[in-house]
């Protein structure tokens, strides 16, 4: 089977009919987020960067690229994770969803550019 496409979404976005498998990749729950509104198939916790990386990126664009890098190596540690994320991309689309406000740099991003890569 080809692999589904994948999409993002912030999770203070509504769910939609097309979304696939909605896979939420942070490693908390979004602030005021009901769980039965936010239609999440599956919690991937061990997904999100470190809470180090995330204190130490704070979302500045301007450590984007030094973020990408030290995320993907921390994601090595996690395969299990990965397997399973790369086994829902297999068998359609995913939506990853996120909590950021920033939409270009986040986790998720980097999270598509691995899967897409294979």
């Amino acid at each position: 089977m080809s692999q589904g496409d994948i999409r993002l979404k912030r999770a203070y976005d509504a769910p939609a009919d097309n979304d696939g498998k909605r896979i939420l990749v942070d490693g908390m729950w979004p602030r005021g987020v009901k769980k039965e509104d936010a239609d999440i198939d599956e919690w991937l916790k061990d997904l999100a960067p470190s809470k180090e990386l995330r204190q130490w990126f704070g979302h500045d664009a301007d450590k984007w690229e030094e973020f990408k890098k030290r995320y993907k190596e921390e994601l090595k540690d996690h395969s299990d994770a990965m397997k399973t994320l790369r086994d829902y991309h297999k068998d359609g689309r995913v939506t990853l969803v996120f909590a950021a406000k920033d939409e270009k740099h986040n986790n998720a991003v980097v999270l598509k550019e691995v899967l897409q890569k294979g």
